[in-house]
């Protein structure tokens, strides 16, 4: 029987048989990470307190995840408002369990201080703009994802590969790519803040859309975003040009590395909202480009504060998926979500959680369901895990 920590929120029946599948097989991690300059307008993300410390949350991640509290950071994990990194979560489990680690710079402003494979990249401008990357890098990057997802998988045997983020900003880009792919997302995305900042993140990808469309027409009759306008005839139904207008640089490698991936072993994508995006855009890409992939591998993985999130629609937007214009034929992914609770943590930084703060990133919930799958990790082993990284943390350096 699938572990009881685990919860199921859609396409149960895949859900369970994915979870049988791959009951106590150990996975791999990867984790891709990217930049867009959108994560540096005041407010739009939590994950750092200033948009300054946004620009190394994705490098200080990086570093702890892969050296641990010990390790005295070049970037050290920046300050919140509230609450504490999600990299603790996916430390305390990669570490425990001894579950290998992939790091991969997508496009950073500054290479990360960590054993890292740079993918030859870059940083994405502010989705705005409507220009966010050049259509070659998305090309370059999804050919490298397609590359190492296959390189990946060729290492696993029996268990399955599971593919996390770092993108600040990151939720606000993929509310630009589930829109441009004619998925109803408005106000049901997640974020870092406990209460979701949909109004601003909406104004962004209006007038990112509104200059994308406006460029494609030749600036012809620019005017409100709507979603009926993507089914006019000139609107670009190339989803890699969709990612070079409005999206960052993380998405297209996920994409790539997951249909490569699930031609021969499982996949997870590890996440909320960003995930969800990314599922969509590899049905349209195998669409677009006539690719081969195996749906039924690939299962999205996150947290309860995610899944639940009462200022999102989580769900909502999963079993939206397949009523997108350009992914019509596609299928809603199973999500699952760890039962993961800080309510009776002896540390604010966790219990801010139960608050609406941080909730996911760094693949902390997949991590947790990796435990739960591979060791049958109840929710003491991993509260106990989480607050010893913590506990290392707050004493290493003093």
């Amino acid at each position: 029987m699938p572990n009881s920590q685990i919860r199921i929120y859609t396409q149960k029946a895949q859900g369970e048989e994915w979870l049988r599948r791959y009951s106590g097989s150990l996975p791999i991690f990867a984790c891709v990470l990217g930049f867009t300059e959108t994560g540096l307008i005041p407010g739009i993300s939590a994950a750092g307190r200033t948009p300054e410390d946004r620009k190394y949350t994705a490098c200080a991640d990086a570093e702890f995840l892969y050296y641990g509290p010990e390790h005295k950071a070049q970037y050290p994990l920046p300050p919140l408002a509230a609450g504490a990194s999600p990299v603790l979560i996916s430390r305390a489990v990669f570490e425990s369990l001894n579950i290998p680690v992939h790091l991969f710079n997508a496009g950073l402003p500054q290479p990360p201080a960590v054993p890292a494979i740079d993918l030859g990249g870059a940083p994405a401008h502010c989705l705005s703009g409507g220009a966010a990357m050049e259509i070659t890098t998305v090309h370059h990057l999804f050919k490298q994802g397609l590359l190492w997802g296959e390189r990946l998988a060729a290492n696993i045997q029996q268990g399955y590969l599971i593919i996390g983020e770092c993108v600040v900003g990151g939720t606000t880009t993929a509310l630009a790519i589930l829109t441009a792919l004619g998925i109803d997302a408005a106000g049901k995305v997640n974020s870092s803040h406990p209460i979701c900042n949909h109004v601003q993140k909406w104004a962004l990808v209006q007038a990112g859309l509104e200059k994308m469309m406006g460029s494609r027409e030749q600036g012809a009759g620019e005017g409100n975003f709507t979603l009926s306008s993507l089914s006019s005839s000139s609107f670009p139904v190339n989803p890699l040009q969709l990612v070079a207008a409005v999206g960052d640089p993380m998405q297209v490698v996920v994409a790539g590395m997951a249909i490569a991936a699930s031609r021969s072993c499982g996949v997870m994508l590890a996440g909320g909202t960003q995930m969800l995006a990314v599922y969509a855009l590899i049905n349209a890409i195998a669409q677009a480009y006539a690719l081969s992939w195996q749906p039924e591998e690939v299962v999205v993985g996150t947290t309860r504060w995610v899944a639940e999130d009462p200022t999102g629609a989580t769900v909502d937007l999963a079993f939206n998926l397949g009523k997108g214009n350009l992914t019509q034929s596609g299928e809603t992914p199973p999500l699952l979500a760890t039962h993961l609770s800080f309510a009776d943590s002896r540390y604010p930084q966790l219990r801010a959680y139960e608050q609406g703060f941080v909730k996911e990133g760094m693949g902390a919930g997949a991590a947790c369901i990796a435990a739960h799958l591979s060791q049958n990790w109840q929710q003491h082993q991993l509260l106990a895990a989480i607050e010893a990284q913590l506990e290392r943390l707050s004493t290493a350096f003093h």
